[in-house]
């Protein structure tokens, strides 16, 4: 990790999970991120809004990662890039964004996969720490989703990660150009209480940018 990366990053947690690694993005990880997006460009596009022009350049990563460290200062959000578990390669990102504290205690949930490792459980298993993260770390009370009725594989990862299906949103998010109808699913504190698979305790880390570039 570069100096700049080590002086600007807030401290999050690193996240372990089954056979895959959380941490914040840097700005080393632009040239691994870059890649993987532009490899799966297709794979991508039908499910998010539309890319802009410069979506893959250095200018338009670097703003990405000021918003992600300024939102993780805030409390307002964690956007994690996922990893293998020895955090070699890069294999997705996860958020947990729109965080509402007080009487609400709730946040959104989204994510994106390369092309090349879906399917092979790493998406399922970076929800299951960041559930970890959000109600154990960060006291949240609800986990909120939103997915295309036409993803049906978004919908199977959420249902087999206990979120359950509350209702339809009609032209919830403008998405590949076209304002679009959502699925949305929830999953609150008390459900992921009663799971007979949750950890005894999170299994987090301090972030120390050394060892885990190493």
């Amino acid at each position: 990790m570069g100096l700049i990366d080590h002086f600007s990053q807030p401290h999050v947690p690193v996240l372990a999970g089954e056979d895959v690694m959380l941490r914040l993005p840097r700005r080393s990880d632009y040239p691994a991120w870059r890649a993987l997006r532009g490899d799966s460009r297709a794979f991508l596009t039908p499910w998010e809004p539309v890319w802009t022009e410069d979506e893959l350049a250095w200018p338009s990563f670097r703003r990405r990662i000021a918003r992600c460290n300024q939102d993780a200062r805030e409390g307002s959000g964690y956007g994690f890039f996922v990893f293998d578990a020895p955090g070699n390669t890069l294999l997705g990102g996860i958020t947990v964004g729109h965080i509402r504290r007080g009487v609400a205690q709730s946040a959104t949930l989204g994510y994106w996969m390369g092309e090349r490792f879906a399917g092979r459980g790493h998406m399922r298993h970076a929800v299951e720490a960041v559930k970890l993260f959000a109600f154990e770390v960060e006291g949240l009370h609800r986990i909120e989703a939103a997915c295309l009725p036409k993803n049906q594989r978004s919908i199977r990862l959420l249902e087999r990660c206990g979120f359950t299906r509350e209702g339809h949103l009609r032209g919830y998010l403008k998405i590949a150009g076209k304002w679009e109808d959502h699925c949305l699913y929830a999953l609150l504190a008390e459900d992921w209480l009663r799971s007979a698979d949750r950890p005894s305790q999170p299994r987090t880390s301090s972030q120390d940018p050394v060892a885990l570039d190493g």
